[in-house]
């Protein structure tokens, strides 16, 4: 790693309390959600030769299973170099892969980099989702603060993202965290304005709440929300899985592998590399304690994969399939024997009675440790408020919506 990017990573993990982290059924039984779809924008994209089966974000087609490109440039120590991870996603394509999640602040700037030359051979065949909305120098990569939805900035910022990418379009960009110094109105008419110019097809938002969901899609439709949620992370089916399903939406979740704890690869005398975010930034489900705690939680995954001959992680991605025909996990790797595996998962075909065992079991012993630290869940909208407080962050009172 050059000494430039040294200083980037330095840069981002330094200010991560507002980056907050960036970290994703049969598609015939999806026909009639698929109808009261009201975005219209086609990506072009054929998903030629791919084996995976495929769903729908919105009118947006993908493979039932993406991958996430944010391990490639920084998160879990230790990244590949790049041509490791050049071979990495065109490995992913080769196994039927045809929706590739990168953001701008990862990095920053290195996953879009790498994946826009890792897919270049394969554009016209691929979807790739982007991320935007932190305030990022356009050339030197440095953050030069915390969010920035601001229209402009949007704008600006996408400019630079097409030629990071190599391409002439992204098929899907998410607001990455909701600004609460932004009305989402504005946000989302700025998406409208990019995909009018042709410059994105799709938009959609990142840890975004039912409220604000509802006030953006009322602006200009929504295609995609991408949340954090997993077998042991549960926090959007109360209200924001639901409004999805509603308005025909889809939802793709991150870290669909519980920041790789639902593999079982992750004990209580782990060995974490230098970097490494779950230790660095104290994730509290990766104490030692909690390490320990939550193991009966991957015991619960591995009894149901014992009977199908899979591992906890491919039973964790396939119990994501199994909850809504809309859902489309983005499992990251920075290994191909780990890509391989999560593959696996499409495979696996839980019953009835398989998804019953799963969630009885895990409503019996629940979770040890909250999904991410105090600072961090600052940046996760609620989706009940947009107002600001002294701290910037979500305030009480609604915005009315226009």
């Amino acid at each position: 790693m050059d000494e430039q990017n040294k200083i980037n990573r330095r840069n981002f993990l330094a200010r991560s309390t507002a980056a907050g982290l960036g970290m994703g059924l049969t598609a015939a039984t999806f026909g009639v959600f698929a109808s009261s779809f009201k975005n219209d924008h086609k990506t072009g994209t054929d998903m030629k030769n791919s084996t995976l089966g495929k769903r729908r974000l919105g009118s947006l087609e993908v493979t039932e299973l993406g991958f996430g490109c944010m391990n490639i440039a920084w998160a879990y120590g230790n990244p590949p170099s790049r041509e490791d991870a050049i071979k990495l996603i065109r490995s992913a394509y080769e196994q039927g892969v045809r929706f590739f999640d990168t953001a701008e602040i990862y990095g920053p700037h290195t996953s879009e980099r790498i994946t826009g030359e890792a897919l270049k051979p394969f554009r016209k065949d691929v979807v790739i989702a982007s991320k935007i909305g932190f305030d990022i120098d356009f050339e030197t990569a440095q953050l030069k603060g915390g969010l920035n939805s601001k229209p402009q900035h949007i704008k600006q910022a996408v400019d630079f993202m097409l030629k990071r990418l190599q391409t002439d379009h992204i098929d899907l960009l998410y607001q990455h965290r909701v600004d609460p110094q932004v009305p989402i109105e504005e946000v989302a008419g700025a998406m409208a304005e990019l995909i009018m110019a042709g410059k994105i097809r799709h938009y959609g938002l990142s840890e975004a709440g039912a409220a604000t969901i509802r006030r953006a899609n009322a602006e200009h439709p929504v295609t995609a929300i991408q949340n954090e949620y997993s077998f042991w992370t549960r926090d959007p089916e109360a209200e924001v899985i639901p409004v999805c399903e509603e308005l025909g939406i889809g939802f793709v979740p991150w870290s669909p592998l519980g920041m790789g704890y639902l593999t079982g690869k992750v004990s209580p005398n782990y060995a974490f590399a230098e970097g490494d975010i779950r230790k660095s930034l104290g994730f509290p489900r990766f104490t030692p304690e909690a390490l320990g705690k939550n193991r009966t939680v991957v015991e619960v995954l591995q009894k149901v994969g014992n009977r199908h001959d899979a591992t906890s992680g491919q039973v964790a991605l396939a119990w994501l399939l199994a909850k809504k025909p809309f859902i489309v996990p983005i499992p990251g790797t920075r290994l191909i024997p780990h890509l391989q595996e999560n593959m696996g998962a499409v495979k696996v075909n839980l019953t009835t009675s398989d998804m019953s065992e799963l969630e009885t079991g895990f409503a019996s012993i629940g979770v040890f440790g909250d999904r991410a630290p105090a600072n961090l869940k600052e940046s996760h909208d609620t989706g009940t408020s947009l107002g600001t407080t002294s701290k910037g962050t979500a305030g009480k009172t609604p915005l009315p919506k226009r």
